[in-house]
């Protein structure tokens, strides 16, 4: 095995063109509950966009490079590993440093590559897997039955909370900010499509429940959605707050939520304790694994950048353009 390694550096932070890739990299040391794997793909996330930038640095202890996922081979395990064999085939969540040749990660944080897919297909599930149903599930507590509204329905996030949503049963209606997005949201399951830029999408939820409101929220805006989130749910909602892309400071009105018993959280995934995302891995590959396997809640990918291309790929995330994951291919097929 090479004792160096290509990766992507971004120095101090700042824009896109900041990063670089330096060859020269040493290997990850791998502790004893990890395994090494050989990178073949790497999704782009948000908060790799904001970690580049300055204003979100990583945990302590975790890789000071980009990258939250991976699909790769397994080619060393600590000495506590017993669940994986070098040679096998996976795709991670990991603490950072993915945007590598080799990446090192807890062994329960891997999953085997669904059924059929492709290793850039792979690389597009594990952070927005997570992140949507550690939200909607755990914390959301969705049911069958119920009306989810999805924020950004053509994100990561968004066009995964479709489809997990549709799969148990919940009525969804999400927003988008454009026709072509709003079509391709519609074909992954949901019922309703609201174009925010045309439409006020707080009296178009309570128009389409006769007031009385949805049961969940799945927010990635912030802002000034918060409030009218507040307004948009029925009683004993719960309203899931997973990114602030239009900020987290807003002026509100609690009345509400005392008056309608709101629930109102939020996490984000990096945090967590190893056994905490062990725990969501187990239920993804409980519940969700064998959904995959029959073709259904696939990964969305919008386009695959290879690894040299990774200021590219940032542009196209800012730019909010895209429908779905956006994906680093760091080997060759």
């Amino acid at each position: 095995m090479k004792t160096t390694m290509r990766v992507v550096d971004h120095g101090q932070g700042g824009a896109p063109e900041i990063m670089k890739i330096i060859s020269d990299a040493p290997l990850p040391v791998v502790k004893p509950h990890e395994v090494l794997i050989e990178v073949h793909a790497t999704g782009i996330n948000r908060p790799d966009v904001f970690q580049r930038s300055g204003s979100y640095p990583p945990p302590l202890g975790a890789s000071p490079y980009l990258g939250l996922e991976v699909a790769g081979v397994i080619v060393a395990l600590g000495s506590a590993v017993t669940q994986w064999q070098i040679g096998d085939q996976v795709c991670a969540l990991t603490p950072g440093g993915a945007y590598a040749e080799y990446c090192a990660t807890p062994a329960a944080h891997c999953l085997r590559i669904p059924n059929g897919l492709s290793m850039i297909q792979a690389a597009a599930i594990p952070e927005t897997y997570f992140t949507v149903w550690s939200n909607l599930f755990d914390m959301g507590h969705l049911q069958s039955g119920e009306t989810i509204l999805v924020h950004g329905g053509s994100s990561g996030i968004g066009v995964t909370a479709i489809q997990f949503a549709k799969a148990f049963g919940a009525k969804v209606i999400t927003t988008v900010g454009s026709n072509k997005k709003a079509q391709r949201c519609l074909e992954l399951g949901a019922d309703v499509a609201i174009e925010y830029k045309d439409q006020d999408y707080e009296e178009v939820v309570l128009k389409l429940t006769n007031k009385v409101g949805v049961n969940v929220i799945l927010d990635i805006v912030g802002g000034p959605y918060i409030q009218k989130n507040i307004n948009c749910l029925a009683v004993d909602g719960r309203l899931l707050q997973v990114a602030f892309l239009k900020g987290s400071r807003a002026e509100l009105d609690v009345n509400a939520i005392m008056r309608k018993r709101l629930t109102y959280t939020g996490a984000t995934m990096r945090p967590r304790s190893d056994e905490q995302k062990g725990a969501i891995a187990q239920q993804l590959e409980k519940h969700i694994w064998p959904l995959m396997d029959q073709g259904k809640c696939l990964p969305v990918i919008d386009t695959v950048f290879p690894f040299t291309e990774v200021v590219a790929a940032h542009q196209l995330m800012e730019s909010s353009a895209h429908i779905g994951k956006i994906v680093l291919q760091v080997k060759a097929a």
